[in-house]
């Protein structure tokens, strides 16, 4: 028997508002890793604009009825073209079912890329995503 609205499980991105301080959990492009210098300042990739349409990762059904919950934090190389290259698990949730849907799903996003100047290009991204039960 499906479970009323108020009790369904919900696994979300967890987005990090503009006005707070950058933390491990926000959006973070390495300079590092993207192109060479050609003027301008590095802007960060995001994954959280709206129209970008990225869907939450789908709640493992057994982990949802032993209960787990967790925050997985994801490390994603986007290409210019704003098509994750690979996508790393920086921190585990403390289960391997909600590691590999959070995986599964940020694979299948698209991304805002990188800027540098007015040129797309690769960089790193962190992603947070926190698997809660509501009850």
């Amino acid at each position: 028997m499906p479970l009323p609205l108020s009790q369904q499980p919900v696994a979300e991105p967890v987005v990090a508002a503009p006005a707070e301080p950058v933390s491990a959990a926000a959006p973070v492009a390495s300079s590092a890793a993207a192109a060479p210098a050609s003027g301008g300042a590095l802007v960060e990739a995001r994954f959280d604009a709206d129209y970008l349409q990225n869907p939450a990762p789908v709640y493992p059904p057994l982990s949802r009825r032993m209960g787990e919950e967790g925050k997985v934090i994801l490390r994603a190389y986007v290409l210019p073209s704003g098509r994750p290259e690979s996508v790393e698990l920086r921190q585990s949730s403390g289960s391997a079912r909600l590691d590999e849907a959070a995986l599964a799903a940020v694979r299948k996003w698209r991304f805002v890329p990188a800027r540098r100047g007015s040129e797309a290009v690769a960089a790193w991204v962190l992603i947070p995503i926190t698997f809660r039960l509501e009850s």
